[in-house]
């Protein structure tokens, strides 16, 4: 009996690590990528709120500086619901437009950062397996 239980768990265990490796990653500067944006030296973003966006208003000794963030539809409009998301409930976040950010944020990024050097679509397409052997770069 204790062999059966015990080869139950380790088939679970094993269907467990499989299931995990598979997926679709998609990072920052490719199209379909949702989350905080660095501007740094792109043009100027078209906004969809004129003024930033904050839900939890907190105290703070320095002003905290907004963010710019690429969201989904729908997630902008009902923002309470989605801000613990993107860790942005207490902070000013600024949301730009879906077609500013394919049509020129994503090829600034390419410009300045190499085309191809996220992590793309697709199954190990990125940085290693998921199965932590990196080499510590």
């Amino acid at each position: 009996m204790k062999r059966l239980v015990l080869a139950s768990l380790l088939t679970l265990a094993a269907s467990a690590a499989l299931a995990a490796d598979v997926g679709v990653s998609i990072s920052i500067g490719q199209p379909g990528f949702y989350g905080q944006i660095d501007i740094g030296t792109a043009p100027r973003p078209v906004l969809i709120y004129p003024q930033p966006v904050v839900i939890q208003r907190v105290q703070v000794v320095q002003p905290v500086q907004p963010v710019y963030l690429h969201v989904p539809p729908g997630h902008a409009k009902d923002w309470k619901k989605h801000c613990q998301k993107y860790d942005a409930c207490a902070r000013p976040v600024y949301f730009v437009k879906d077609d500013w950010y394919n049509s020129v944020y994503v090829p600034h990024y390419e410009q300045e950062h190499g085309k191809g050097k996220g992590k793309g679509k697709g199954k190990n397409n990125g940085n290693g397996n998921g199965k932590g052997q990196g080499n510590g770069k």
